[in-house]
């Protein structure tokens, strides 16, 4: 579960990005709507504690996001929707690092290169591959030991047919074991029918809206 109360963010003095008095996320999948520099992907930072509020609270399973740092981190798992990873790291070394930070054995590394199709090319570099390459890198980030929140920012985007059909069906599954999925996206429809609150996000305010699901 995700809590918000009284959060400002500001890129610059005097200029907010985002306000959020107060706002609940709760285990299902959450879908973050909206134009396109309305705040979405500023809060899908502020909630994976990539930015600080500059007042405020983000609280992660009954954890201070900033207060109780590591522990809160241990319970998230966020996808940007640029890959952010070292460029000249082996993406093998990139991924048995999440695994210790994770505490689960290195094998659950060839397990999540297998899922996302990478086995073959994991000894490469990450400036070695595509930008498909690299979003299926960092979706494999969040395969290891998958913990109890996953933040998705606009996740379809640059992937092939294949993983576009597979990351709904992971989506769906994580969902019906009681984790927290937040998904930043422009595209509903391939979560149409397992959304359970929707998030409009519109000039740096946030409005959810309880959907019925049908799966």
């Amino acid at each position: 579960m995700i809590r918000l109360r009284d959060v400002v963010f500001a890129y610059e003095a005097n200029r907010e990005a985002i306000r959020i008095p107060s706002l609940d996320i709760d285990p299902g999948l959450t879908l973050v709507v909206g134009p396109n520099g309305a705040g979405k992907s500023t809060l899908l930072r502020l909630i994976a504690g990539i930015d600080a509020p500059a007042q405020g609270t983000v609280v992660i399973d009954g954890l201070d996001l900033w207060r109780d740092e590591r522990a809160a981190r241990s319970r998230l798992a966020f996808v940007p929707e640029f890959p952010d990873l070292t460029p000249y790291a082996r993406v093998v070394d990139a991924l048995q690092l999440v695994a210790a930070l994770r505490g689960v054995p290195e094998t659950t590394v060839v397990d999540a290169l297998l899922r996302v199709g990478l086995l073959d090319v994991g000894s490469r570099t990450i400036r070695e591959m595509s930008m498909g390459q690299r979003r299926r890198a960092m979706l494999a980030t969040a395969l290891i030991a998958t913990p109890p929140i996953v933040i998705l920012d606009e996740p379809l985007e640059t992937l092939d047919a294949e993983m576009r059909a597979f990351l709904p069906e992971w989506v769906r599954g994580l969902r019906s074991s009681g984790h927290t999925v937040v998904i930043a996206t422009h595209d509903r429809l391939p979560f149409a029918e397992m959304v359970d609150v929707v998030i409009a996000v519109r000039d740096g305010r946030a409005t959810a809206e309880r959907q019925t699901a049908t799966a």
